[in-house]
């Protein structure tokens, strides 16, 4: 069974909606859970003209700080193991799939959990999808979970 399970989150009602899962199959295979929230420094690059990207590197690092708290205290409030991780891409080639899964080999990860907005045509091709790639890199099972929100789907 799954007894290692890493849940990766953006802070989005979908990432949320995995947690939530997350939860239900620790509590029933009594497994751990590792909470990552990965910045990816790289979009904040090519702003270094206009705006100071440290700044905006700060901002993206609080955020996430304040969406692995709220996660920690979800898995407090349900008596569960886990801990979090703050997590952050290392170059300009590095990407948030391939951080995930360095996150989720590092932690030994038996079942990865997170969330997919599933964008089709245009948005998904203009956005990308972080859960699509992480897929075709990882070889640790990962259980997609699909947002409730409508206008992600659009």
């Amino acid at each position: 069974m799954y007894k290692k399970i890493l849940v990766a989150m953006d802070g989005s009602d979908t990432s949320v909606e995995a947690l939530d899962e997350a939860l239900r199959m620790a509590s029933v295979t009594q497994g751990d859970l590792r909470v990552v929230c990965v910045v990816d420094q790289v979009p904040f690059l090519p702003y270094a003209g206009y705006y100071d990207p440290g700044a905006l590197i700060d901002a993206a690092r609080k955020d996430s700080a304040k969406v692995l708290e709220n996660a920690q205290n979800a898995i407090a409030r349900m008596g569960m193991k886990g801990d979090t991780e703050l997590a952050e891409t290392e170059s300009v080639a590095d990407d948030v799939p391939t951080c995930l899964k360095r996150c989720a080999d590092r932690y030994g990860a038996d079942l990865v959990v997170m969330g997919t907005h599933g964008r089709r045509g245009l948005k998904r091709m203009m956005l990308g999808s972080v859960a699509e790639r992480f897929l075709r890199i990882t070889t640790v099972p990962v259980l997609m979970v699909r947002g409730t929100d409508t206008a992600a789907g659009a």
